[in-house]
């Protein structure tokens, strides 16, 4: 898989900074700490488009392409790829930059799976737009 050059044109669905509490022994960000911003960024999406609760059932597919090291800004662009009954397939892509250079590079990737919940945690439909 080749990485795009620049990131989306949109807005990221979430820009957080990278701190020294989420390093590795390395000392480079811990990888289960940007999978939890790209589980944030997916779930922002799942929240508003099925207008209510909704919860990770499966990460499929990721790729770490390269490090984030601490101070960098970090941006998550989430999309919808399919809506199912009750799920949802979002993939995000993350992406770093220095914090004093305007150059960006994606670090990684993953496709979320979501699924709607009523009150009592059950599946139940997606609503969507249209209805």
């Amino acid at each position: 898989m080749t990485a795009p050059i620049q990131p989306p044109e949109t807005q990221p669905t979430i820009r957080v900074i990278a701190m020294p509490t989420d390093t590795n022994p390395a000392g480079d960000i811990f990888g289960g700490w940007l999978m939890s911003q790209m589980d944030l960024a997916a779930g922002t999406i799942a929240a508003r488009v099925s207008q209510g609760r909704a919860s990770t059932v499966s990460v499929e597919e990721i790729q770490f392409h390269r490090p984030v090291l601490v101070g960098d800004e970090v941006s998550l662009y989430a999309e919808m790829l399919k809506i199912g009954r009750a799920s949802m397939r979002i993939k995000v892509r993350a992406w770093r930059r220095a914090r004093h250079q305007e150059e960006s590079h994606q670090v990684t990737e993953a496709i979320f799976t979501f699924v709607a919940l009523d009150d009592a945690a059950r599946p139940r439909p997606v609503r969507r737009e249209d209805s």
